[in-house]
């Protein structure tokens, strides 16, 4: 997909999360928190050195009592999946042929809404990247008839026959890099103002019902926006829907679920090696008190990556990291004590085998598998490049760790940090820039010089990105950290700050996320520099962390939505409603 890139500026400035347009959200929770205590200044974060640390605390550990993996090493290795063999794949060739024909016969001869329709289908159903070539052609001459903006302002004027052709056409325009104008975006914005409004009547005036396939859309219009939602999950949950619509054009519809199979074998047999390297690892055998969440980090992998088979490689590295990743933030979280964390973020800082001779048993393990896997990464870039990115990878892993530690110091003091104290830490805390980091290395080639100095300051399209994924985190995980004796998240620090309850609270970060996708928006529309993948990779993050902690922690506690999600993207394969395509006849 082509995308138009995002200005990156050296750094990212801070939010002010009690400014602008969120004002006043927060006036009526200070005017609440005023009438019930006085006004007092926040105390600033007080300094902890080892010797200031009480005996117990410094070798207490805790517990995250976290279950057995949903899907052990032995399920995985032991999948099979038929949809690999000669027959399905001739079948989807012949079926991918039609409907290239179909496209060329409608950039000649369809008519405009037509071909749209066509194009935003072969998108909901996991299908444009087969015919990037013939979409682009298809939008280019519809952006060169050059009436878009008189057709903005019908819209705006009062058309409403107009909105939805005109919403669809602006959308696919703009997702495939091609510019249009303010008054155009003022369109788009009005259509969703109207369109929300308008969904919203609709149910409250129709029953619902599942074989009713316009209000099963309204219903998913309205639970997040479209470009919020994770990609491979809106396929499949789109699949679903179109085969029940009046309109469905069988052979599309073929074809989508014999491309939903393949793909899945193909991440199936991603897993499967990934699985292998965990369990040599040893990290879950020698490590009992951290998430065993192999699964869902690979599951993260396939949401943030563009799912297309030949991404297979940087998959399975991200799903390593995350995996890395999730079992750091347990050591710092629940287990390590503060000196013992102190010596292991100088060691990644370090980053030296000797560094590791002064860490206990189990954090020599974690150290090494960090080791090993992140140099293995360097050495595949140098070879393929000739640039050694170590020093930009051992930066982020050092951030990490160091912001990590910053919140075992609040943990170890009990102090309750501000909104904007924990938010300038946890935007890092979350793991986003370091994993984002990776990844550029994993998507790009040629790497530049430009590329890397501002890589090394976090740009504003990871900064945002990462911002994102940690308030979904915070809405989902919150309630259960707390439990636990975790810092206050954001929910926490803004009551706390100004006195506002839980359900206001939760309210003012879901509307910081909407600003903050505002912005990460705003970055990719002004990007330079990064390559449309790697931008795209950055919204996708984003996107699957609003899915994974749409219900609660997805990621650590394996609440049943999420279970459900994995399962159908992962290892549940759709029927393919044909007698020679029946996986129980020969492939």
């Amino acid at each position: 997909m082509l995308l138009m890139a995002t200005s990156i500026r050296p750094a990212a400035p801070s939010l002010s999360y009690f400014s602008g347009r969120k004002a006043s959200l927060v006036s009526k929770a200070k005017a609440c928190s005023m009438s019930k205590a006085n006004s007092t200044s926040p105390k600033a974060e007080p300094p902890l050195s080892h010797n200031s640390i009480p005996t117990n605390m410094n070798t207490h550990r805790r517990s995250g009592y976290y279950k057995p993996p949903t899907w052990p090493f032995e399920y995985i290795q032991s999948i099979n999946n038929d949809y690999v063999g000669k027959n399905y794949v001739k079948r989807f060739n012949e079926l991918k042929e039609e409907i290239r024909k179909k496209l060329k016969i409608h950039d000649i001869d369809g008519a405009e809404l037509d071909k749209l329709e066509l194009i935003d289908n072969l998108q909901r159903l996991g299908l444009s990247y087969h015919f990037k070539e013939e979409i682009f052609q298809i939008l280019r001459s519809i952006h060169q008839q050059q009436i878009l903006q008189q057709e903005g302002r019908n819209v705006v004027s009062g058309e409403y026959s107009l909105l939805y052709a005109t919403s669809l056409k602006f959308k696919l325009l703009r997702e495939y890099g091609f510019d249009i104008s303010q008054e155009t975006e003022n369109t788009l914005k009005f259509a969703t103002k109207v369109t929300k409004s308008e969904l919203k009547n609709y149910l409250e005036n129709y029953e619902y019902s599942e074989e009713n396939v316009t209000t099963t859309l309204v219903r998913h219009a309205l639970e997040l926006p479209s470009h919020w939602m994770m990609l491979r999950l809106e396929t499949r949950w789109y699949l679903n829907v179109y085969e029940k619509m009046p309109n469905a054009n069988p052979l599309l519809l073929e074809l989508a679920k014999l491309d939903f199979n393949i793909v899945q074998a193909t991440h199936q047999q991603e897993l499967k090696d990934v699985s292998r390297w965990w369990k040599n690892t040893c990290l879950a055998k020698k490590l009992p008190f951290s998430r065993d969440r192999l699964v869902e980090c690979f599951f993260w992998a396939v949401g943030m990556v563009l799912f297309e088979p030949q991404q297979g490689h940087c998959r399975v590295n991200l799903a390593k990291i995350n995996a890395l990743a999730t079992t750091l933030d347990d050591i710092y979280d629940i287990y390590g004590t503060y000196h013992e964390l102190q010596l292991f973020t100088d060691a990644v800082e370090r980053w030296d085998l000797k560094a590791m001779e002064q860490l206990p048993e189990y954090m020599k393990v974690m150290y090494l598998a960090m080791f090993n896997t992140i140099n293995e990464i360097v050495y595949e870039v140098l070879k393929e490049q000739g640039i050694n990115v170590l020093p930009y990878l051992i930066k982020p892993w050092t951030d990490l760790c160091k912001a990590y530690l910053r919140e075992a110091r609040w943990y170890y003091n009990g102090y309750k940090p501000t909104m904007q104290e924990y938010m300038d830490n946890a935007w890092i805390s979350v793991a986003m820039p370091m994993i984002l980091t990776h990844t550029f290395f994993l998507v790009t080639n040629p790497i530049t010089k430009e590329e890397l100095e501002s890589l090394s300051k976090y740009p504003d399209i990871i900064r945002w990105s990462s911002t994102i994924v940690r308030f979904a985190d915070d809405l989902g995980t919150s309630s259960d950290e707390l439990k636990r004796g975790d810092v206050p998240k954001s929910i926490q620090c803004y009551m706390n700050e100004t006195g506002a309850s839980e359900e206001e609270a939760r309210e003012h970060v879901q509307y910081l996320i909407k600003e903050t996708w505002e912005m990460l928006n705003k970055a990719q529309t002004e990007n330079l520099l990064f390559s449309g993948m790697f931008v795209e990779i950055a919204k996708n993050t984003a996107r699957t962390a609003q899915c994974m902690y749409l219900h609660g922690d997805g990621h650590g506690i394996q609440n049943a939505e999420t279970k459900n999600s994995i399962s159908k993207i992962l290892f549940e394969h759709i029927t393919v409603p044909n007698p020679f395509m029946s996986p129980n006849s020969s492939p």
